[in-house]
């Protein structure tokens, strides 16, 4: 599994959060000036969290346990930003159809990091003592 990968930025899980991150930060340029210090921060900084923790997790490999950790935590930044984006839809900012395909790729984003803690010894390094 990893061991071709030699960069954070080369797993697909990684690329996937970084342009809904940058999707994100592009449709709540329009939402209103009143969600600028709640929803749009909110959501913007939840939608980046996962990808600076995935990055973590990836310098971590040397400990299974802050590996899955980091993981762990980008698993829950996910989950928050589909929070955020519910709420996008149930204010008006988002239509249902693209709140629908952001939720669906954030589903992706999410069974990634579950995939990748299921399978933590495949992508954990093996320290010589």
């Amino acid at each position: 599994m990893s061991r071709n990968i030699r960069d954070f930025r080369e797993l697909r899980v990684y690329d996937t959060a970084m342009d809904m991150a940058m999707e994100i930060f592009r449709v709540t340029s329009g939402f209103t000036k009143e969600e600028k210090y709640s929803l749009t921060d909110q959501i913007r900084r939840s939608s980046r969290s996962v990808c600076a923790n995935i990055a973590e997790a990836w310098r971590k490999r040397r400990y299974r346990a802050a590996f899955v950790a980091k993981l762990s935590d980008a698993e829950s930044e996910a989950a928050e930003t589909q929070v955020w984006l519910e709420f996008s839809r149930k204010c008006g900012y988002l239509s249902d159809d693209r709140a629908r395909e952001m939720n669906t790729s954030y589903e992706y984003v999410i069974s990634c990091p579950v995939k990748m803690i299921q399978n933590a010894d495949d992508w954990t390094l093996r320290v010589k003592k």
